[in-house]
Parts: structure tokens; C-alpha cells; sequence
């Protein structure tokens, strides 16, 4: 298969997209682990989007190998992709942060229905109670998930900016 994109390395292209949209995810993952009220309306749109992030970093993974197959050998290059696929396993943990705090939307959803008809004041407060300690466990393990994540993605992309950037420029204009 071709990596490429209107004349342009596929991968140069994903990349950028793969560069906002994690750190994007993670602070509305975290965001959603911590607000009720935005976890009940924001919980399935996130958790696609979580999902669709997944292929988008294995596919941004295959054309940059594809690309690495196609310029010349440098260490700079040897640098980016010796770190590149450490995305992997963050993609999936923000995934598996994001199914996590969708069930638990979810279980309070049907809960609140449920709580409706009729529930004593003792069992309101030790369902208050439980809420509050899920919510304070998903909210940490989404902000983790999302510094990590997010760590690793600018290291990657660091490394890449400086493969395809160092020693390519002047500091001064050139003269025209």
C-alpha cells in the first residue's frame, strides 16, 4: 500500500492530526471523569473518539515506516522511529480510561432512573458516597493516562521535528 496523500508522505499528514487529537481526548477525558453533568451528555461521543485514535496511531505508525523506508538513513530518523510505536500502548490505556468512565455514565444513568422511585436517605448518601470516590478514581487515572499520553507524543513528535528540521535552515534570511 501507498502512503501518500495528494504528492505528500501520508505520514507527515497524520501526524499532525495524531499530535492534537491525543492531548485533545485526554483533557476531555479527564474533564468528563471529573464533571457528572459532562460525563452524562459527553460519554459516547468521547468514547468513539477514543476509539477512532487507536487506527489513527497504528495507520500514522505503518506510513511512517513506509516513509523511513524511503529517505535516507540518519540517526535523527533512527531517534524518531526507535520511539515512535511508544504511542501504542497509551492509546490503548486512554482508550481503556474512556470505556471505563463510560460504563460508569452509564451505571449512573440507569442508577438515577432507578433512585427515582424510591430510596431512603441512608442509601442516598452511601450512593452520593460512591460516587464521588469512582468519579475522584477516574479523574486521576485520566489525568495519568493523559500525561503520559500526552508526554510521549511530544517526545515522538520532538524528535521527528528535529529529524526532518535540524541543520535545514539558515538563522538568518537568505538573500532572494
Amino acid at each position: 500500500m501507498d502512503y501518500i496523500f495528494d504528492d505528500l508522505p501520508l505520514h507527515v499528514l497524520l501526524v499532525h492530526a495524531v499530535i492534537v487529537l491525543v492531548p485533545l481526548v485526554g483533557l476531555a477525558l479527564v474533564v468528563i471523569a471529573a464533571w457528572p453533568a459532562a460525563r452524562r451528555v459527553l460519554w459516547l461521543p468521547l468514547l468513539i473518539a477514543a476509539a477512532l485514535l487507536v487506527p489513527l496511531g497504528l495507520v500514522t505508525i505503518e506510513a511512517g515506516k513506509w516513509l523511513q523506508a524511503r529517505v535516507p538513513v540518519a540517526p535523527l530518523i533512527q531517534e524518531h522511529t526507535s520511539i515512535g510505536e511508544s504511542i501504542v500502548p497509551w492509546l490503548w490505556a486512554l482508550l481503556g480510561v474512556a470505556v471505563l468512565v463510560a460504563a460508569w455514565a452509564v451505571i449512573e444513568l440507569v442508577a438515577a432512573r432507578r433512585s427515582a422511585d424510591s430510596v431512603d436517605a441512608d442509601d442516598r448518601r452511601l450512593a452520593r458516597g460512591i460516587r464521588i470516590a469512582v468519579g475522584a478514581v477516574l479523574t486521576i487515572a485520566a489525568l495519568a493516562v493523559t500525561a503520559g499520553a500526552s508526554w510521549t507524543v511530544f517526545q515522538i513528535g520532538e524528535s521527528g521535528s528535529r529529524a526532518v528540521w535540524e541543520g535545514s535552515f539558515s538563522d538568518e534570511p537568505l538573500e532572494r
